[in-house]
């Protein structure tokens, strides 16, 4: 696997090795020594997985201390813009984002490290999501920023009349609204 350093500390993106004959394809999707020797440690201990279609857009979530969650993302069919804003107070990329897409067909997959919020946009007709997280999900610790924020100037690439979003997503606060759990580990 290749890791890619993006613009801001934290997040990285994952290329597996892809071995293609006549017969399809073959890639390992996570290995613990190779993940851990190339990125760090590690202990994933819950796999997610979602079914979305063109347009809904899911986020941007996080969990609060001290259950924080770090989670390794891909897309195992169709297309998404999955995106991760950091949201740790001092940090020098504080309100900043990352935006990858991933898709069935270039397999790459995004780390995302605690003090993120988490997101992503369906692209194509269908999308299925799966995501490892490091620890398990606690409702008591759910959190959020508002997807839509123009002030975070993600472009989405839906247009907002096609947007689906949950009613609990309609209701997190915008950034400026928002007290961070979160400070910067540097």
């Amino acid at each position: 696997m290749e890791v890619i350093k993006t613009a801001i500390e934290g997040l990285l993106i994952i290329e597996p090795r892809i071995f293609k004959d006549a017969r399809g394809y073959f890639f390992e999707s996570f290995s613990q020594r190779e993940f851990e020797e190339k990125v760090g440690p590690i202990h994933f201990v819950q796999d997610n997985e979602s079914m979305s279609s063109y347009g809904v857009m899911r986020g941007l979530h996080f969990q609060r201390p001290p259950f924080t969650q770090r989670k390794l993302v891909r897309c195992v069919r169709g297309a998404v813009l999955d995106v991760a804003v950091d949201i740790r107070k001092g940090s020098p990329t504080y309100g900043q984002h990352v935006a990858v897409e991933l898709t069935e067909d270039n397999h790459r997959q995004f780390f995302i490290s605690e003090g993120f919020a988490h997101g992503f946009a369906v692209l194509s007709e269908t999308a299925v999501f799966q995501y490892k997280c490091d620890e398990f999900y606690h409702p008591e610790a759910d959190g959020g920023i508002a997807i839509t924020d123009l002030s975070l100037g993600i472009d989405w690439r839906i247009p907002t009349e096609k947007a689906i979003l949950s009613e609990k997503d309609t209701k997190h606060p915008l950034l400026k609204d928002f007290e961070s759990p979160f400070t910067d580990p540097l």
